[in-house]
């Protein structure tokens, strides 16, 4: 159960502890960021090196395009997008607010938003709730850019409306296979549970969405965050399993034939254990909520938030990254969570290439 749920089925009292135990989990947060941004700079002596945690927001996306990287984390208030020419950069530079709404029906609770192209523009998507910020009223949003730059200027474009539940949606995410049809992804209730719709275009679903069972491995309450790889001839959908809040966070897969009818819950084989979970050694604990990206020298890499403490709370969620390599089976291989102290080597530069 996420803080949401708890708010909702706890009552007022409850609601308000959680409301002040937010305030301090960020301001907690900020100042353990500054402390680890002031003591990895210390200790980067080879600039071809960096440390994580590269942002201290949770739920990231991260893409490369046209020679830098970009990456947006939930904000809560806004949408704020970095921008640097490097990983490590991204740690440096101040971020731009591209978007900031103030219609009553989705001001508040902006998460986890993701940017992806489609013909020239930059098709941005995000849960966002009413400015009571009243969970229940969480719906998936998409913006639309005027251009190429990932950094807009964006305008709202639509809401995403499910026919046949339109409720409760947060955590969306798209994905196209090789005949051309584009798929969208979220976590819907009842259940939060994963579930698909075919895109008639990028801002409208032309059908009604279809429940994805998907295994928690031991946890029963959430899957959510659902993103696809893809690889010869496959689909990978990755998700997230368990309460964000617990150190058993993880990403579980399931797996598709890019042919195969995706609309069909039969379509997908689940993958038989986690993926990538905590790895209690190196310090990582409830590592979840991922995207995918390919580098500037054409290297895949893993983008996730996780915490280093195995206690059951929210805060300490911070971005991270780490390359990953693939099977001789094909499947995608994310090694274990790496420890904070690692030094990261940089990707190579090379020249600028067009999005995936």
């Amino acid at each position: 159960m996420k803080r949401r749920d708890f708010l909702k089925r706890t009552g007022g009292l409850a609601g308000s502890l959680v409301v002040a135990e937010h305030f301090f989990c960020w301001v907690s947060l900020v100042l353990m960021w500054v402390s680890l941004t002031l003591g990895m700079a210390m200790a980067q002596v080879n600039s071809g090196k960096f440390q994580n945690p590269i942002n201290p927001g949770p739920d990231p996306w991260l893409e490369y395009f046209d020679g830098n990287y970009y990456l947006t984390t939930t904000q809560g208030d806004a949408i704020r997008m970095w921008k640097a020419p490097t990983i490590g950069g991204l740690k440096a530079v101040s971020p731009v607010t591209v978007w900031q709404d103030f219609d009553p029906s989705r001001s508040r609770g902006m998460w986890a938003p993701e940017f992806h192209y489609f013909s020239n523009r930059w098709y941005l998507y995000y849960t966002a709730t009413s400015s009571d910020n009243n969970d229940d009223r969480h719906r998936m949003h998409v913006l639309e850019s005027a251009g190429r730059d990932p950094l807009g200027p964006y305008a709202y474009k639509a809401r995403l409306v499910n026919p046949t539940n339109d409720a409760y949606a947060i955590d969306g995410s798209v994905f196209s296979k090789p005949d051309g049809s584009w798929y969208f992804l979220w976590a819907a209730r009842p259940g939060h549970v994963l579930t698909i719709a075919r895109l008639a275009n990028p801002w409208t679903l032309s059908g009604n969405g279809v429940v994805l069972p998907a295994s928690g491995f031991g946890c029963a309450e959430v899957r959510e965050g659902p993103v696809v790889l893809q690889r010869n001839g496959r689909l990978f959908l990755v998700y997230s399993a368990c309460d964000t809040g617990k150190p058993d966070y993880k990403l579980g897969m399931l797996i598709a034939e890019d042919t195969a009818d995706v609309l069909d819950p039969k379509s997908w084989h689940q993958h038989p254990a986690p993926v990538f979970e905590r790895n209690d050694a190196n310090g990582v604990f409830g590592p979840g909520h991922n995207g995918f990206f390919r580098a500037g020298d054409g290297s895949d890499w893993i983008v996730y938030h996780a915490k280093t403490s195995s206690e059951y709370a929210y805060r300490g969620r911070t971005t991270r990254v780490q390359r990953f390599t693939w099977n001789a089976d094909g499947t995608p291989n994310f090694g274990l969570p790496i420890p904070l102290s690692h030094l990261v080597e940089e990707p190579a530069t090379s020249p600028p290439s067009p999005a995936r």
